[in-house]
Formats: C-alpha cells, sequence, structure tokens
C-alpha cells in the first residue's frame, strides 16, 4: 500500500504485532474473549439475534497495561509530533487525561480494536491491519473531517427525517446502527428502544471540520439546545440519551453523557414530531442563543424545563418564576400576566380568560410554554415588552401572535 505517514506506520503495526502476541498468550493460557448476545428490533417485526466478539471491551479492559508496553510508548511518541494528530490528543479520554493517554485511547487502542475485528479476533492478518491503517491515515490526513455524534431519542415519533439546522437533525434508527460501530451500545441504550413507536429516532448532529480543526463540536451543549427546542415546539416528554456516540470519519471516537436535563424524560404522552413542529423547532434551536445575552430569558427557559420534572406546589412555582421573568421584569407577576394575556389573546374575552388562569396560583403550564415560543420568535423580548405595554394602554396594535399566523401548535 502507498504509505502517506511511514513514521507511523511502523511502530504503529509493530505494536499491534506485539499486543496480538500478548493478547494470544492470554487466551490460549486460559483466558476467554466475550461475546454479545445482540437483539437486533425493527418495530413491527420479529428479532434478530447474533453473536458477537466483544473485541473493544476485551481490549479497552486491557488498555493500562497495553498503553505500558513499549511499543506503545514509540507510537504515542511519533503521534505527538504529528499536528494532524491534534483533535485526537484533545478527544475526551476523561478529564484528567494528557496527551499521551488521549491519543492511546483515540488513536492507537481503536486502531488496534479495527484490526482485531477485521481479524475475527488475535489470529495476525497483513491485509486487515493495512486496511485499518489506510483508513486512519485518511482520517489524519484528508481535507477535512465528518464528525457524527448520534443519541437515542425517546418520547416522539417521526414519519419522516426532520432536519433542525446546522446539521441537527431527528431520523429514524436503522436497526443495529450503534451496535455496528460500539457492540456494547446495547446495554446504554434506553429500555425499549427500537421496539416502542415513541423509541425509534435518533437526535444526530453531523458536522465537517476543516483541516487543522482541534477541537470537535460540543455535542452535548448541541444536543440539549435541539431537546429544549423540541420540547418547546411540541409539549411532548422528549429525551435524548442517556449517552451520545461520536464518531470520526466513520471511526468511533467516544461516548459522553448527555446533559442530564436533556436526559431525564419528563412525564406525558408520547408525542408525534411532524414537519410543521419541526419547523418551528428548528426556529427554536437557533434562537436559544438569545438566552446567552439576556438572562431574564434565560432564567425563564431554565424555570420551565426544570417545571416539566415537578410535581405541585413546586411545579407552579416554577412557572409561575418562569413567567415573571420572561416578562415581568421589575413590575412582576402581575405585569407578566397581563402582557402574557395580550401577547396569546386573540380576543377581548379569550385575553381575559387567559389573564384569570395566568393569575391563578397555578399557571396553565402550556400556557407558559406558548408565551416562552412566542417571546423567542418575536427575537426582542425588551422591545417586546415595550410593545405589549403600548398596546395595553391603547396607543399600537397588539404584536401579530406566531400562532395566529399559523396552525396552533
Amino acid at each position: 500500500m502507498a504509505l502517506r505517514a511511514p513514521h507511523l506506520y511502523r511502530p504503529l503495526r509493530g505494536f499491534c504485532l506485539g499486543a496480538f502476541r500478548v493478547l494470544c498468550a492470554e487466551l490460549e493460557g486460559g483466558g476467554e474473549l466475550p461475546f454479545a448476545f445482540e437483539e437486533h428490533s425493527s418495530f413491527g417485526r420479529p428479532a434478530l439475534y447474533e453473536y458477537r466478539p466483544l473485541v473493544r471491551t476485551f481490549l479497552e479492559s486491557r488498555a493500562s497495561m497495553l498503553m505500558r508496553r513499549e511499543g506503545a510508548r514509540i507510537a504515542i511518541d511519533e503521534l505527538r509530533d504529528e499536528p494532524a494528530a491534534r483533535i485526537f490528543s484533545r478527544a475526551h479520554a476523561g478529564a484528567r487525561a494528557n496527551d499521551e493517554d488521549a491519543l492511546f485511547r483515540t488513536v492507537v487502542l481503536p486502531l488496534l480494536v479495527s484490526t482485531a475485528e477485521a481479524c475475527g479476533g488475535f489470529d495476525w492478518d497483513d491485509a486487515s491491519f493495512d486496511r485499518a491503517y489506510a483508513e486512519l491515515e485518511s482520517s489524519l490526513f484528508g481535507e477535512g473531517r465528518a464528525y457524527a455524534a448520534v443519541a437515542p431519542l425517546v418520547g416522539l415519533s417521526a414519519g419522516t427525517q426532520i432536519e433542525l439546522g446546522d446539521g441537527v437533525r431527528v431520523r429514524a434508527a436503522p436497526t443495529g446502527e450503534l451496535a455496528a460501530h460500539w457492540p456494547e451500545a446495547q446495554g446504554l441504550l434506553p429500555q425499549d428502544f427500537g421496539r416502542e413507536p415513541d423509541r425509534l429516532c435518533v437526535l444526530e448532529l453531523e458536522r465537517d471540520l476543516t483541516r487543522g480543526d482541534a477541537e470537535p463540536p460540543d455535542a452535548p451543549a448541541e444536543l440539549a439546545d435541539a431537546v429544549t427546542a423540541i420540547r418547546l415546539a411540541t409539549a411532548g416528554p422528549v429525551a435524548a440519551g442517556p449517552v451520545l456516540f461520536e464518531r470520526l470519519d466513520w471511526r468511533p471516537y467516544g461516548i459522553r453523557p448527555v446533559l442530564p436535563i436533556a436526559a431525564t424524560q419528563p412525564g406525558g404522552e408520547p408525542t408525534r414530531l411532524d414537519e410543521f413542529r419541526g419547523r418551528l423547532a428548528a426556529d427554536l434551536r437557533v434562537r436559544l442563543a438569545q438566552a446567552d445575552e439576556d438572562r431574564e430569558l434565560g432564567e425563564a427557559l431554565d424555570r420551565w424545563e426544570l417545571s416539566l420534572f415537578q410535581q405541585e406546589p413546586f411545579r407552579a412555582e416554577q412557572l409561575r418564576a418562569s413567567l415573571s421573568a420572561l416578562l415581568g421584569g421589575m413590575d412582576g407577576m402581575w405585569a407578566a400576566s397581563v402582557r402574557a394575556a395580550v401577547l396569546l389573546g386573540e380576543s377581548a374575552g379569550e385575553r381575559g380568560e387567559l389573564l384569570g388562569q395566568l393569575k391563578d396560583e397555578r399557571p396553565p403550564p402550556d400556557t407558559v410554554r406558548r408565551a416562552l415560543v412566542e417571546v423567542l420568535m418575536h427575537g426582542d423580548r425588551a422591545q417586546l415588552v415595550d410593545t405589549l405595554d403600548e398596546s395595553i394602554l391603547g396607543l399600537r396594535p397588539r404584536p401579530q401572535s406566531y400562532f395566529a399566523l399559523r396552525t396552533a401548535v
């Protein structure tokens, strides 16, 4: 094969050969290579079962021992001097990991895993190593890199792929997709994932990285924003996780936890993400960035999302605090209730009914959700509040409701 980096090929091949020898000796001495009994479930179809050797699990449990070998230190030294490996040296190998540990766990060990999986164990095959190394070179020295993070999504169904913008989407999860890269994934999925209608989708972030990028996207934060946007758009009990699976150039890159508030499923009946609410979720996901500059808006969103997981009377307290932060400001809850009623009510009678509900000790959760959506879609919260006050005084027409222009959510 044509090598682009002979200085990496020789030490990496030497490490893998040495590791195969050590591991073969362990198996011949009575060690066991574990197998996974995988169930591939599809909604409405019989389950398929497959035995797969857990090469990755077997090797990762011996990672510390393998890293202490002389061949590993030589390979890591060569990689440390290679600028193209910078993104791997920043990979997620633990909060306190140094470059050596990160390079070993995201380059050297995955190369060993890929070779062993291609060999079906630890009977060495030159062609299998060469293919695995060629994939590594392509990842290291290509013009760009294809990054993806995928998290199981529960609490909703989707008939088609829904684009949420900037490489974020909701799509169906093909049978065995995660297990193909992570044989141990079955134990990390939500209960009944792949079997129930509201547990057949994944939330995906896909991004092209330019050559020289040393940091991958902040996938936990971006997917958490997407979950918040979907919750606002659908009022459904949506959650992602509990972990997300990362790929870099279609090679396993890492497994990270999803942020707790996005990974916890609220109560409620499953919902459906259709095209209209998908467009709304896409718009909201972008507009959530407003909360970075608007402390009151951020407080309102946090309080509302926390209310999804609480029981009365604590839920009502969170909802009132959310509405007050959103539209009350220094004027308090009464002003927030009046402004929200004007914002959401299309007629005088409807506004009066909404005001009565919002002044209650337990404001309707869906009304607070709709108010958050309206404020986010209007854009400038401070200007919207001024407009609402002028509308109350009869100085100008009330702002046009987002929901009045479209089918109600």
